[in-house]
């Protein structure tokens, strides 16, 4: 069995691996880095890949999928919910950045139409391949996938999380014996504030704010970040006003008819009933002048309906604006952070208003990625991924050295056996 790595390596976007036997070959995640111009995995000749897998809806790993649909119709395994928030994702993704894509509406309407539902822990047969998908933690309906074929069996873990949140349980990591792993790295340089602490800090931030009359902007991710933090402030019964704007509208309509992979369905359902959902620009208006909580995307400020809030809340010191997702170099939700101004609508403002970022991420920490590695079965080869400023390099450094397994940080293009 052969591992190609085609992006994704030594970097944060543009995920993809391809797994070849002597008669197959199927091809995890096939996503999209998110520059000022889209950048791709490696070409693979599309008649040459017998089955897709996708473990998430997040652009760096599903937006170059329609690729593959210019002429063919290859089957796409994933579970109907990531396939339904990945249209979403998809669908945005082109009509803002249709210009630089080869590929438009129809060839992402013939993917939709060649998925293969796959459940948790349901095996499925492609030619010599047999395909697992487990619950990987990170947002609704996300995937570890486990691939075996020739009598050998290798795990790749996607984006995880072991820890569990208000909307997800952790991820499974019953992976049984392995041969090979490739595993995330995102966070391997950082720990991450414990969930409940977190929480805790998060609320009492936004009561101090609402209570004297300010409004709290919290720039969302629109899949799974914006659902935590109204199912946060549900659970916390939070008694101000919360509003629900932006693509987490959609997403969240979407995640309602699939609460099978929610930690606590009842609590998401009443978070989601609680919220005032925005239905145009007059609840826009009234929002603004309303001490409440504003969810909406984009997470990192990079438009959406939160780029226009924050250009009217940001002008007073009473508002607050809270970020609960990662913050890319560059945009304007790390340049508030770093700088205490925005750029918005192309003029550098400076915001008033208080400004705090809290790490709700859907990523392991360090030390549960040192964990998940520990408790591995079998003495696999491990090659670290999706991990930019070194982390790949350095996780793979700490497998090596501490738990003496062999330990690569795969450049792409880099092909390994198993």
């Amino acid at each position: 069995m052969q591992i190609k790595f085609l992006g994704g390596a030594r970097e944060v976007g543009r995920i993809g691996i391809s797994v070849k036997t002597a008669k197959t070959q199927v091809v995890i995640d096939y996503g999209v880095m998110l520059d000022n111009e889209p950048g791709f995995p490696m070409h693979v000749p599309p008649k040459d890949v017998d089955a897709l897998i996708l473990t998430h809806s997040h652009l760096d790993h599903s937006g170059a999928l329609p690729i593959f649909y210019i002429n063919d119709k290859i089957p796409l395994y994933t579970n109907k919910l990531n396939l339904e928030l990945s249209q979403l994702l998809i669908q945005d993704f082109i009509h803002l950045s249709s210009y630089y894509l080869p590929f438009e509406y129809l060839e992402l309407k013939t993917m939709m139409r060649n998925n293969r539902h796959l459940q948790f822990g349901e095996a499925q047969t492609v030619g010599d391949i047999q395909i697992t998908l487990l619950n990987a933690g990170h947002t609704p309906g996300s995937a570890s996938v486990l691939i075996e074929a020739e009598g050998k069996r290798f795990l790749y873990t996607g984006d995880f999380n072991t820890e569990e949140s208000k909307l997800l349980p952790g991820a499974s990591t019953d992976y049984g014996e392995l041969d090979a792993i490739a595993i995330e790295s995102t966070y391997a340089d950082a720990d991450h504030t414990p969930r409940p602490e977190l929480e805790r800090q998060f609320i009492e931030a936004c009561n101090a704010v609402v209570e004297v009359g300010g409004t709290v902007l919290v720039p969302s991710f629109g899949v799974g970040r914006a659902q935590e933090i109204a199912t946060i402030l549900a659970a916390n019964h939070f008694e101000h006003p919360v509003i629900l704007d932006g693509m987490a509208r959609e997403a969240s309509r979407v995640i309602m008819n699939y609460k099978e992979f929610l930690k606590d369905p009842r609590l998401f359902m009443n978070a989601m009933h609680s919220c005032d959902w925005v239905d145009g620009w007059r609840d826009r208006r009234k929002a603004l002048k309303t001490p409440c909580v504003i969810v909406s995307t984009a997470g990192m400020l990079k438009g959406g309906p939160a780029a226009f809030y924050l250009s009217k809340l940001g002008k007073k010191a009473i508002n607050a604006v809270y970020l609960v997702s990662y913050q890319i170099p560059g945009t304007p939700g790390r340049e508030l952070m770093e700088k205490g101004v925005c750029t918005l609508d192309g003029k550098i403002r400076k915001i008033k208003a208080a400004y705090r970022h809290f790490d709700f991420s859907s990523h392991c920490g360090a030390s549960r990625l040192k964990e998940t590695l520990t408790k591995l079965q079998g003495k696999p080869k491990v090659h670290v991924v999706h991990g930019a400023e070194g982390n790949c390099e350095l996780l793979a450094n700490w497998a090596q050295t501490t738990l003496g397994l062999d330990a690569t940080a795969p450049r792409t293009g880099e092909t390994y056996d198993v």
